[in-house]
């Protein structure tokens, strides 16, 4: 029997009623799509999984692993491979009528660690390959490397060497970004979380990527995560194809109207209102297109059996044993225009080795010493703020880049929180930092822990991953009083302090000019704003205050506490 789970229902880009995609400005504006969890292959997820693929012209692919910190001497075991499928519709009945599909794409999380590899070797090598199915990728090749060798370890001795026809999301941006032909473009590779702030407008949380993915059973978050990483491929390629479809249009009217005889040269100062006015005009225009239409036709067609499509090296056979549906002739100039294929050489196939050579190796003492500062992660001893130490009580701390989040949560609660002074601050600067501020450095980079002889008292690293957890693990650790009377007493910009005495809205207009814009909407509330003394950012209480101030009572749990009688 397969493991039953809940299906997660998770939000779609884009409105169920339109037919062409439009760029995303709110989360609010998503439909939901399924997620499916497929722990067995006897599960009805999993056949679910097998008949989607059959009606799937384009996949989005992506995997998680167990993150490790050092480097091995065999790749990363895959834990979970995720599949987002766009499905294509289907024709039903024998007069061929058109059936949409009542979901437009389903995503499947394929669990590794409960089925066999084996077991599905054969389906997802028929995916990799297959003609019909242009598979979409972030970065994609190292993900292929750890599969390929998690199969290989079960017994698939072939794993998988290839993904084609395959585009990958990096070459999509590039694509997007409508550069001049005589401008280079950066070689700085965009993260997918700021590719979809870019292009879809929504900001994609990767704080579970370094989670523990084999452990079972999975939690409810890293569901929504795994599928949403791999949906919102689905998302940015939307937006590349509604791109290259409407510069295939331009291309088509222009390439109709050159073929035009000569005595129809004057078309091109007319518009198109009035061409389609002449009716002779017209009608050698449509008789065109409909030629070219034969064309496309013709050149899209396929047998029931077999099924031949154009590359730079041959002819590529479409597998006889499993079918699937042809794509569009949309997507198939995309794939003919952009497609690409991804290659593993047997270099690719092995661990790389250390380039360092001639390095003296460490003592076994100083192995021993770096290894207690690695594992001994624990709080230990006052923070300088205690009143043992001479401190004033206030505690203070400074959350490096990776606990950046952190650092606006713990300034929401009152605490003060500041971030290094530069964007990428090296050891030095942050300790500097610290000492100078007398500051607790918060991070999860273990390397940092080497320097606590010089930080004594003065780092910790934290463990959670999500922030709410980070915030209640630091109170919980430096045994900090948070009380709702403290909660939004810092600004959460730049964690300054707000000025005692409130403004009224005239006098927020007036602070506010050049700086910052108060909506009309306020005008008649008769609210108080608060004005940071520092960066001079204005607040009120609103929707968001309130549930602001309602998220961190509940976080921190302040409903329960008892006063102090």
């Amino acid at each position: 029997m397969g493991l039953k789970v809940k299906q997660a229902q998770v939000i779609n880009s884009y409105g169920k009623n339109e037919t062409v995609p439009y760029r995303i400005t709110s989360m609010e504006n998503r439909n939901a799509y399924e997620t499916h969890l497929v722990s067995s292959t006897d599960s009805p997820e999993f056949t679910h999984l097998t008949r989607a693929l059959t009606r799937s012209s384009l996949v989005a692919l992506d995997a998680e692993w167990k993150p490790t910190r050092t480097r091995q001497s065999t790749f990363p075991t895959v834990s979970l491979l995720q599949l987002a499928c766009r499905l294509s519709p289907r024709l039903v009945g024998s007069s061929n009528e058109l059936l949409l599909p009542e979901e437009e794409s389903v995503v499947f999380l394929v669990d590794l660690i409960l089925i066999p590899p084996p077991s599905i070797w054969e389906l997802l090598r028929d995916l990799f390959v297959s003609p019909d199915i242009l598979k979409l990728g972030f970065r994609f090749k190292q993900d292929l490397v750890y599969l390929s060798s998690t199969f290989s370890s079960h017994g698939c001795n072939l794993g998988f060497d290839r993904v084609e026809p395959f585009l990958d999301i990096t070459s999509i941006y590039n694509h997007l970004q409508d550069k001049q032909p005589e401008r280079r473009i950066s070689k700085d590779i965009k993260s997918l979380a700021t590719i979809c702030k870019e292009v879809l407008g929504i900001s994609l949380s990767k704080e579970l990527q370094c989670s523990d993915w084999s452990v079972r059973p999975l939690t409810e978050e890293q569901r929504t995560y795994a599928a949403l990483d791999a949906h919102c491929l689905l998302d940015i390629f939307e937006v590349f194809q509604a791109k290259v479809i409407k510069e295939g249009m331009y291309a088509l009217l222009g390439n109709i109207i050159q073929n035009v005889p000569d005595q129809l040269s004057s078309i091109s100062i007319l518009g198109l209102k009035e061409i389609l006015e002449e009716d002779d005009l017209c009608n050698k225009i449509m008789k065109t297109g409909f030629v070219e239409a034969v064309d496309v036709l013709r050149a899209t067609a396929c047998s029931d059996v077999s099924r031949e499509i154009a590359s730079e090296e041959g002819m590529v056979m479409r597998s006889q044993h499993r079918s699937s549906l042809p794509m569009g002739e949309s997507l198939l100039n995309v794939v003919k225009k952009y497609g690409e294929k991804l290659l593993l050489e047997e270099s690719d196939k092995n661990p790389k080795k250390s380039r360092k050579k001639g390095r003296r190796r460490p003592s076994a003492s100083l192995i021993r010493k770096e290894r207690l500062l690695e594992i001994s992660d624990e709080w230990q001893g006052p923070p300088p703020w205690d009143l043992s130490v001479g401190g004033n009580g206030c505690p203070k701390f400074l959350c490096d880049v990776m606990v950046a989040g952190l650092a606006k949560h713990l300034r929401c609660v009152g605490m003060d929180a500041a971030i290094p002074c530069s964007r990428k601050p090296d050891p030095r600067e942050l300790i500097d930092q610290a000492l100078k501020e007398n500051r607790v450095l918060l991070t999860r980079d273990a390397k940092l822990l080497r320097h606590g002889y010089i930080l004594n008292n003065q780092i910790y690293r934290v463990k959670s991953l999500l922030k709410n957890e980070q915030l209640l693990e630091v109170i919980e650790t430096f045994q900090l009083k948070v009380s709702e009377d403290q909660l939004l007493s810092r600004c959460p910009k730049c964690n300054g302090r707000f000025i005692q005495k409130p403004l009224s809205t005239e006098e927020a207009v007036e602070a506010a000019k050049g700086f910052q814009r108060i909506p009309d909407c306020l005008f008649d509330k008769n609210l108080l704003f608060w004005q940071c003394m520092d960066c001079k950012q204005l607040y009120w209480e609103g929707t968001q205050y309130k549930n602001a101030i309602q998220k961190f009572i509940d976080v921190c749990n302040l409903n329960n506490i008892t006063p102090n009688l």
